[in-house]
């Protein structure tokens, strides 16, 4: 088959998913139809954002005004895994909303975390995470950080925000206790800056994934540490291009990273800014990027891997990933 009939049939997770930043256009337009008349001009293949704080401005006033109570979390929610499972052939999701909502908008963050989850559709596993920015903790999110272990519809954590920022006492002590819990816990690291934020994430908040990562080729010691704690680095190729993070798909290190046996998996990241389908993601790496038929396999394979499910759900995606592999000429 060909690579566009290759890719739609390869069975997927999308791991690294801001429910924020993936709102459907559509519903936005609802909002208002003048507004979100048409689509960004960011969605151009072309397109290359100056800095983050472009995108984070862009993506804030594109968003912020649908995110305003858990029911339209709901409603956006169950439009997106329903998209995932229905053309893009995903069978697990793993999705982030902020806890700036929480703090700043004043929703209920338990709610939200059920609203989300349940907006799942027969067919499709999804976990819910919780973003943090490095300085998230204050007097007044103090409570809701305290007791997020106890939502039942939370499924893990996440670190967000800018890199640059250190690390406070607090996210140790909450990464430690999700970790403890035998819950997963995730930061975003090694997408603007280098292998020293990765380290320091990997040994202080003994993160199971990595949001990004892909910086970590440049030290090779740190790529054997993640592969040896068997850490998974959820990298999101359009993303970075348009965030100028890399010039070229072709300087994007996932074929070297996967060919080092580093785990990783293909996602979106925040699609409503850049336009992207994770077909997308998984076609420019295999055009521009050097990825076989055989890689992307692999890659859909780590994903499943590192999913938070049973053995026997496991094991039943596994298998049909065996079979399509079982069909590819060994030098596709």
């Amino acid at each position: 088959m060909n690579l566009d009939e290759f890719i739609q049939k390869l069975p997927k997770t999308e791991n690294h998913l801001h429910i924020e930043g993936a709102v459907p256009w559509e519903l936005l337009q609802t909002l208002d139809p003048n507004k979100y008349a048409h689509a960004p001009e960011s969605w151009a293949e072309n397109f290359r954002f100056k800095d983050f704080n472009e995108f984070d401005k862009k993506l804030l006033g594109m968003v912020v005004p649908w995110y305003t109570s858990p029911e339209r979390y709901h409603e956006a929610a169950k439009a997106v895994f329903k998209n995932l499972r229905d053309r893009e052939n995903v069978r697990y999701v793993e999705t982030s909303f902020a806890s700036g909502v929480v703090e700043f908008g004043g929703i209920d963050g338990k709610t939200i975390a059920e609203a989300v989850k349940t907006a799942a559709p027969e067919g499709l596993e999804v976990r819910v995470f919780l973003g943090f920015h490095h300085n998230a903790y204050n007097d007044r999110t103090k409570d809701f950080i305290e007791d997020c272990i106890n939502w039942k519809h939370l499924d893990g954590i996440d670190l967000h925000g800018d890199e640059t920022m250190p690390l406070e006492p607090w996210s140790e002590k909450l990464w430690k206790r999700f970790n403890d819990a035998g819950k997963t816990t995730k930061a975003h690291a090694g997408e603007f800056n280098g292998p020293d934020f990765i380290r320091q994430v990997v040994r202080k908040l003994n993160v199971k994934r990595i949001q990004h990562g892909e910086k970590c080729v440049h030290d090779y010691s740190l790529v054997k540490e993640i592969r040896d704690r068997g850490i998974t680095l959820d990298v999101c190729p359009i993303s970075n291009l348009k965030l100028r993070v890399v010039h070229s798909i072709a300087e994007f290190p996932l074929h070297s990273l996967v060919a080092m046996n580093v785990r990783c998996t293909i996602n979106t990241d925040d699609p409503v800014c850049f336009g992207n389908r994770l077909f997308d993601d998984y076609k420019i790496v295999a055009e521009q990027g050097g990825m076989s038929k055989h890689d992307l396999l692999k890659v859909a394979r780590f994903g499943f891997e590192a999913a938070d499910v049973d053995e026997s759900k496991r094991k039943s995606w596994l298998a049909e990933l065996g079979k399509i592999e079982s069909n590819l000429h060994p030098s596709e």
